[in-house]
């Protein structure tokens, strides 16, 4: 999957990265480093959260086309007989 980032997101995704691993493992890793980290993650996790995030917008235009569905059934039981002289 190719994922398109900014320069601007691509920087801040890596000082992110940086960060991290900064203040979470005490170590100090280079923006090569964290730009391969990046890489890796664009390859083998976004991908798994892409998809998750499709299903998501499914369920919801899914829940609103049954919505719509539903008000249009309330709609047609409104409807008056036409009687035919």
């Amino acid at each position: 999957m190719f994922i398109r980032l900014t320069k601007e997101q691509q920087e801040t995704i890596i000082a992110d990265i940086q960060r991290f691993f900064y203040n979470n493992r005490d170590e100090d890793i280079t923006e090569f480093e964290a730009e391969r980290i990046l890489d890796f993650i664009k390859e083998n996790i976004a991908p798994h959260i892409y998809n998750a995030a499709i299903s998501d917008a499914k369920y919801v235009i899914e829940r609103q086309y049954a919505s719509i569905e539903d008000e249009l059934a309330a709609l047609e039981a409104l409807e008056r007989p036409i009687k035919i002289k």
